[in-house]
């Protein structure tokens, strides 16, 4: 009895001590993702424990009876676990973050999808988060410095979307680079109509293994678009997006003065250009400070540009239940253009995507996107001629009594060949176009074979339409070319119309370690397009009178003119093209180590006259990891070896022109005359280009899965690529499929990421491109050259179109060292003048004269080299992120520096004017301002004027604060943020911006820094 008492006592005494150490309470709360939706379904347990719940179906939790000092473990598919200590609160809300680290991240590949850990090809996806941070109404633009091998060039215009190249460039036809666009299924040239807040994800597919599936559209790469989807089991979400913003014309060329350009003038030795500075003071009077210079002034540049802002708002609501899931939105994007005129775009989106499960096997999905745009395009002069226009001439000139609608001064008053002034054809030009999409598809989905065999037939409508209404009002300020005599009005109607119909069965199958997918399917194009153009003369217009006049009806006339090049400007056009393919795709997996995925796809089409073309891929994987040799280490968690060759096709090639002309000719044999016809061909018996692309690469996850890396090389080899081939025995050239171009290079992308601790995490990330451009065959012949004055020539071993001139080693210093050189004198005594301060060149082949056989590769404008950074910080409700981007190894033509060799009119830059040579030891770089219009400097594009494009930018910054949540049941979730878009770019091009698409910069529309602040709200 003792022992049992002593037992009972010491028992009762521990339970007291478990009780005073633990009391059990009730604990609450939600589980939501990193957007802020509701997990059902979501498992809370007690940690070392059975006791737990799943969350309802709006993610709350409640467990009761459980231990004040416990630990809670949250866990859902997909996300990362994650442990709380309870530490006696009884409200608890956790937000799981998305498991990157463990590479089932599912991928969107053709008419599919497939886990990241199991491919082959090169895929880079971008999600909806990282597209929103950039201010822009184009979505693409969102994707620079992000994508290693995506060239991304923007656009300053407003409505414009930027250039995108894919590992390099593989066609010499305009246009033909560009990569498929992919929206929901359905095929687009562009994505320029998309709001950037619809979009879920983009994925760019670079390699063959990865695109070969979309044959002749893949070419050039293939960029997947999904669209935002409502989620199974989900309240009605409401969220809306919203920013101001402003931008702000940047890095602009700085012009001479009005002293600095008269000094150029008395300097240059031309008594005329003198003469006009003479004029000038008579007309405009002398400067107070400076009675030598006129008192005028004018910043051109400053007086044609603009504050302009830009505004975006999106409205989305999404949710579903079992059975049915929805997502419906509204966006306005408005944007001012930065040049003072009529130059703005104006976009209103409304979209909307439901999908029904009807039963366990049968699906069905229907959505729809309507886009309502419109771009008023800037008059392209408008720079050149500011860039040109003499600083010593006003704007306005109150003498000009006849002039109208105002009195615009006008330099050939001043004795100058060109009026320069670019207010007239701004202020009275609008240029206005409306531009309509709509996009159908809809889906059925049949389970033949349950969670094994899926039959899917989809049908995808996209119609465009593009209503262009050009306005030139007339103007005189001046005889010669300084007046527009009639009034203008043209209108284009273009209509454009691609239905798609796609058929799919895909089988998806494990058994033991054996993983298989396979796909087949046809596809049917029906592609259509109109063009009516009408261009009426002399209607209503004048002060009071606006846009109600601008109707054909009312016009004078309708011009029926032909143009310079053939075609009227009036006349009706269009074409239709139909396309069928079949293709096929298998992936199978064995043991999650052995990868092996093959696709083909055979097209046929009406454009050609080869109507078939075949497209076969092949990848290989391997994870190393898996094998049971590799040592179980955190140091690296997953390796993976891929590798694949593919063949694709480039159908953005026009389709064959020209044909069989015969001509009646008499010729005299002896005394008698005979006739007879001569024929000839210019027909162009065209069909896609084709490239073949092997891609080797590596992926893997490093130290305890924080750091990622993926690394690529690729070479990519177009064959029948059309380029000009002159005819035998015939003036004239023909396009034919008879060049060969390659594009290769490496591609590396290092990610980590890191939890620190429940109020702090960070993420960063790298990416570095290489690519070498090389052309391996013309057909025999020597050289293709294009460019006229601003040559461009391509060769046998170098890169498309690189630029072609004259090597400058520098500039004569004195005359002595003209007298030594051979070349000069060589000149000279062919009738040129060679003075102290013209360009020293290269004579390359040593013929001791310098002339066309000197000029040399200048460089291209394909950079060589491509990176970018990023940085993003979270602590507790701040968030903050940043993006470097830069590229190197390019060149840009400076055409509208080159311009000013050919006259004596024009202003020129003030980097000219101070660097200038103006006596022995002041350059070596800068020609005089005599020299740099002689004509022994400027016969040739030269070195001088070929600058490098080179640059640095610090892309976007970004900060934002999310408020507490509030208390009860309206919870929303409210973030502000500020954001910096191209705050700051360096870079040594004299120009508005090192970004030029294809290297000629004859003034490009300067690309603005956006400054905005915004608001997200999540309902």
């Amino acid at each position: 009895m003792k022992i049992r008492s002593v037992i009972l006592l010491i028992s009762f005494m521990l339970f007291q001590t478990v009780l005073f150490a633990q009391n059990n309470i009730t604990v609450s709360g939600t589980v939501s993702d990193s957007e802020g939706q509701p997990l059902p379904g979501a498992n809370v347990i007690l940690k070392g424990t059975t006791t737990g719940i799943q969350t309802d179906f709006d993610g709350n939790y409640s467990l009761q009876n459980i231990p004040d000092n416990g630990i809670l473990t949250f866990s859902y598919i997909g996300f990362v676990i994650q442990e709380v200590n309870i530490d006696g609160k009884t409200t608890i809300h956790i937000t799981l973050q998305e498991d990157t680290n463990v590479l089932d991240e599912v991928v969107v590949v053709g008419y599919g999808t497939q886990k990241k850990a199991d491919l082959t090809g090169s895929i880079t996806t971008i999600k909806s988060e990282d597209i929103t941070r950039t201010p822009s109404g184009a979505a693409m633009q969102s994707l620079q410095g992000k994508v290693a091998g995506l060239q991304v060039v923007s656009s300053g215009a407003p409505g414009t979307g930027p250039t995108i190249r894919v590992r390099g460039l593989g066609s010499f036809v305009n246009g033909a680079s560009d990569p498929l666009y992919v929206v929901d299924g359905t095929f687009f040239d562009d994505i320029d109509f998309l709001n950037n807040e619809d979009i879920e994800s983009i994925s760019v597919l670079k390699d063959a293994s990865a695109s070969a599936i979309y044959g002749v559209r893949a070419a050039n790469g293939v960029v997947i678009i999904q669209t935002k989807s409502g989620k199974a089991n989900q309240k009605p979400q409401i969220t809306y997006s919203g920013y101001h913003g402003v931008q702000v014309a940047q890095n602009l060329v700085t012009l001479s003065n009005s002293e600095q350009f008269a000094t150029l003038a008395r300097e240059s030795g031309s008594v005329a250009e003198a003469q006009f500075i003479e004029n000038a003071l008579q007309r405009y009077g002398r400067s107070r400070i400076n009675p030598d210079i006129p008192d005028v002034n004018t910043d051109w540049y400053d007086l044609i540009l603009r504050h302009a802002l830009q505004q975006n708002h999106s409205l989305g609501v999404a949710g579903g239940s079992e059975d049915i899931t929805y997502a419906v939105g509204l966006n306005y994007f408005d944007q001012e253009g930065i040049l003072k005129m009529k130059n703005d775009f104006e976009r209103f989106n409304i979209r909307s995507k439901l999908n029904f499960d009807l039963s366990n096997r049968l699906s069905v999905g229907v959505s729809t996107l309507f886009s309502n745009a419109t771009r008023y395009r800037p008059e392209d002069t408008a720079f050149a001629l500011a860039y040109f226009a003499v600083p010593v001439m006003p704007v306005l000139d109150s003498s000009k009594t006849d002039a109208f609608p105002r009195p615009y001064a006008n330099a050939q008053d001043l004795g100058y060949r060109g009026t320069q002034n670019p207010f007239p054809i701004m202020e009275n030009t609008e240029n206005r176009n409306k531009i309509r999409n709509t996009l159908v598809t809809f889906d059925l989905s049949y389970q033949l074979i349950p969670d094994k065999l899926t039959f899917k037939t989809a049908y995808y409508h996209n119609f465009e339409t593009l209503e262009v209404r050009e306005v030139r009002l007339p103007f005189f300020f001046g005889n010669g070319n300084a007046f527009r005599e009639n009034a203008e009005l043209i209108k284009r109607n273009e209509t454009f119309s691609e239905q798609t119909w796609d058929n799919t069965l895909t089988y998806d199958d494990s058994y033991g370690k054996h993983n298989l997918t396979i796909l087949g399917g046809t596809s049917f194009r029906d592609r259509s397009f109109e063009k009516l153009e009408v261009k009426g003369l002399n209607f209503p217009n004048g002060p009071g009178i606006g846009d109600e006049s601008y109707f054909l009806d009312l016009s004078d006339t309708i011009d029926t003119s032909e143009q310079a090049n053939g075609d009227r400007v009036t006349g009706d056009d269009g074409e239709r093209q139909y396309f069928f393919s079949y293709f096929g795709r298998i992936a199978y997996n064995f043991d999650n180590k052995y990868l092996l995925y093959g696709t083909f796809r055979a097209d046929g089409t009406s454009k050609y006259q080869e109507k078939w073309g075949y497209f076969p891929t092949v990848g290989v994987g391997w994870v190393v990891s898996q094998e049971s040799f590799f040592p179980e280490t955190n140091a690296i968690n997953f390796l993976k070896l891929r590798g694949s060759w593919g063949e694709l096709g480039n159908a953005n090639v026009a389709s064959s022109t020209g044909g069989i002309t015969s001509d009646e000719v008499t010729a005299a044999f002896g005394d008698t005359p005979f006739s007879g016809l001569v024929t000839s061909s210019d027909f162009e018996a065209l069909k896609w280009e084709v490239t073949a692309e092997t891609n080797a690469g590596i992926t893997a996850t490093l130290f305890n899965n924080h750091l990622s890396l993926d690394a690529d090389y690729f070479s990519r080899e177009t064959r029948d690529a059309v380029i000009p081939v002159s005819r035998l025995l015939v003036p004239g050239e023909t396009r034919q499929n008879v060049g060969k171009i390659r594009n290769s290079g490496f591609e590396v992308v290092l990610n980590w990421n890191k939890q620190v601790s429940e109020n702090f995490s960070y993420t960063i990330g790298a990416n570095f491109s290489t690519l070498k451009n090389e052309v391996l065959d013309l057909a025999g012949q020597e050289n293709l050259t294009s460019g006229g004055d601003v040559a461009q020539r391509t060769v046998i071993g170098g890169t498309i179109n690189p630029f072609f001139g004259l090597d400058v080693a520098g500039v004569y210093q004195t005359p002595e060292e003209i007298q030594a050189d051979p070349a000069a004198q060589s000149a000279i005594a062919d009738g040129l003048t060679v003075e102290p301060g013209d360009f020293r060149f290269v004579d390359h082949n040593g013929d001791m004269v310098i002339d066309a056989q000197d000029r040399v590769d200048l460089g291209s404008f394909l950079p060589t080299y491509t990176f970018g950074f990023n940085l993003g910080l979270n602590y507790k409700n701040w968030d903050f992120s940043m993006n470097v981007i830069g590229q190197g190894g390019n060149v840009i033509a400076n055409i509208k520096r080159f311009g000013i060799r050919q006259t004596p009119d024009p202003n020129i830059d003030r980097d000219f004017a101070v660097n200038r040579w103006t006596g022995p030891g002041s350059s070596n770089a800068y020609p005089s301002a005599r020299g740099i219009r002689n004509p022994w400097s400027n016969q040739f594009l030269n070195s001088f004027f070929v600058e490098d494009g080179d640059f640095v930018r610090l892309q976007n910054v970004t900060l934002g604060y999310t408020l507490p949540k509030l208390q009860g049941k309206f919870n929303p979730d409210i973030r502000f943020y500020i954001t910096a878009e191209r705050p700051l770019t360096l870079f040594n091009y004299n120009g508005f911006t090192p970004e030029v698409s294809d290297g000629r910069d004859n003034q490009t529309y300067p690309i603005p820094g956006v400054y905005t602040i915004g608001i997200n709200v999540k309902i």
